[in-house]
């Protein structure tokens, strides 16, 4: 009986933990908005190249002995904190602004907006800035936009076009750049794999 008790103990420690990291968070989201959500931003766009290469290691068993590359998850976290955490944030609140919920068909609206303009936007500053970020040359961040940014865009538009249409239409204001975010973590995935 010790050990169920233990466990119902350590359970419970762990909801008290989470209970209290999701104040604190949304203390500090109220407080710092756009500070906040550049570190969460920052924070799980690393994650999301750690997870890619982890990933990566695991497909290709056979050099197992190579070493992570710290640098990916760095580049990653610049532009999580310079560029997703904010313009997002602004985004956000311009939709909310210019096209308000009570328009008719706000929803989709807001939808085609952030689909047809800001996505492929974004995805050529995620390019762009990765390049940068890399030390690449202007002529091999042309090649990769010819080689990668159409079907980098296409899948943009089938992965992220169902999670925006929940974030627009069903997140809180203040929690969407936390839910794109998430939805991050897998699209940065994608996004690490097509660099290699």
């Amino acid at each position: 009986m010790a050990p169920a008790a233990s466990r119902l103990r350590a359970g419970a420690g762990l909801r008290a933990l989470l209970r209290r990291a999701l104040v604190q968070y949304l203390r500090l989201l109220r407080l710092y908005p756009v500070l906040t959500k550049a570190a969460t931003s920052g924070i799980l766009s690393a994650l999301g190249n750690f997870l890619a290469q982890m990933i990566e290691k695991k497909w290709e068993k056979e050099n197992c002995s190579q070493k992570l590359d710290v640098s990916g998850p760095l580049r990653y976290a610049i532009y999580g904190f310079f560029f997703t955490g904010p313009l997002n944030h602004f985004f956000y609140l311009f939709m909310e602004h210019w096209i308000p919920p009570e328009v008719p068909l706000a929803g989709v609206k807001r939808l085609l907006l952030d689909r047809l303009l800001f996505a492929p936007a974004f995805l050529l500053l995620f390019f762009l800035i990765m390049n940068f970020l890399e030390g690449r040359e202007t002529a091999a961040f042309a090649v990769q936009i010819r080689r990668s940014f159409w079907p980098a865009l296409c899948m943009n538009w089938r992965v992220w076009t169902p999670a925006q249409f929940i974030n627009i239409n069903y997140v809180p204001l203040q929690f969407r750049v936390l839910f794109a975010n998430l939805v991050s973590l897998f699209w940065y995935i994608y996004l690490a794999s097509l660099g290699k």
